[in-house]
């Protein structure tokens, strides 16, 4: 399939529509996840449907210092991908298409949670983000559009401005794509050397310790809630040997373990990666609720989200993974 390239939204608007618009924005340096959000489009939109890829470097989303005159440009080869994947346009204008005016005087404002965890080591990027969704929301027209979820918190204020400011289109976020080794796809691991790669691998290694030790909490937890607390049912299972058992799961259901735990496993591995040559430098690990993205007490119950962002040599990555916490009753 070969895809359609479009410099303008008139151009774009002149096209008929049949069906269902998806929508898949990037900045382009596309890879195999932005591959994955184009067949998801491609699904969703239907045969009779239509599949817009944007590609729009924004420089309103790129701080002082930041890498916005070395971020990769590779259009000829996003547009083959994108026609590979299943798209039947790419829409790549121009910056004087996007802001004619020169850089808007209006714009969107991310308000609290755009100033956490991402806002606040980036001051003013999700006001210039959620300012080109808007904008190219408006261009394209779509009635879905797909983001990835390795940009939880982007997806997060995304869905709040559609919802807060009554957008007509439906928010899908599609699980992030990982190389075999477990490092998230990004466009920016490209400028890792070899050695920087490996030690860049401990983003998602700490994610996944952090995961398991939550696996580990939530089956001791449920298996507390089947154990009896009460001396005589104590004793029954002490004579068929399950008293250890019994101990472990109450113990772990009542002591310290919950986030902290959770936290403290992810940190392990950054702090070792912290030694490593190249070292990692950590930005920030988390444990959030996903709808304002707070941290998350010890009762908390719902889906979160652990994130954590760091640099390796000049490349900032980040990455996340999504927790569900049970609710747990009476352990007795």
């Amino acid at each position: 399939m070969t895809a359609t390239l479009l410099r303008t939204a008139a151009d774009l608007h002149a096209r008929v529509r049949t069906g269902r618009r998806a929508v898949v924005m990037t900045m382009g340096a596309l890879h195999e996840g932005h591959a994955t959000l184009i067949r998801t489009a491609r699904k969703i939109a239907g045969p009779e449907g239509e599949v817009v890829v944007t590609v729009f470097v924004n420089p309103l989303q790129f701080g002082a210092g930041e890498d916005l005159d070395r971020y990769p440009r590779t259009l000829d080869a996003d547009v083959e991908l994108a026609g590979t994947s299943g798209a039947d346009a790419v829409f790549a204008p121009s910056v004087d298409e996007v802001y004619p005016g020169g850089e808007p005087q209006v714009r969107i404002s991310a308000g609290p949670m755009g100033e956490r965890l991402e806002g606040a080591a980036r001051p003013g990027h999700f006001d210039g983000m959620l300012t080109v969704v808007a904008k190219l929301l408006h261009l394209t027209r779509p009635d879905v559009a797909l983001y990835g979820q390795k940009d939880a918190q982007q997806l997060a204020l995304i869905r709040r401005m559609v919802r807060d400011l009554n957008f007509g289109v439906e928010i899908v976020g599609v699980p992030t794509v990982r190389e075999e080794d477990g490092l998230a796809l990004s466009s920016r691991n490209r400028y890792l050397s070899p050695a920087e790669r490996r030690t860049a691998l401990a983003l998602s290694q700490a994610l996944f310790a952090g995961r398991d030790r939550h696996a580990a909490q939530e089956a001791l937890r449920a298996r507390a809630r089947e154990v009896p607390a009460s001396r005589a049912r104590a004793e029954a299972l002490s004579a068929i040997g399950e008293s250890r058992a019994a101990a472990d799961a109450h113990a772990v259901a009542t002591t310290a373990g919950g986030p902290a735990a959770i936290r403290a496993a992810a940190r392990l591995v950054l702090d070792e990666a912290a030694r490593l040559d190249p070292p990692l430098t950590l930005d920030y690990l988390a444990l959030v609720d996903p709808s304002d993205f707070t941290d998350v007490g010890d009762d908390f119950t719902g889906e979160a989200v652990l994130a954590v962002a760091a640099r390796v040599g000049a490349t900032r990555l980040i990455d996340n993974i999504p927790l569900t916490f049970g609710t747990f009753g009476d352990a007795s």
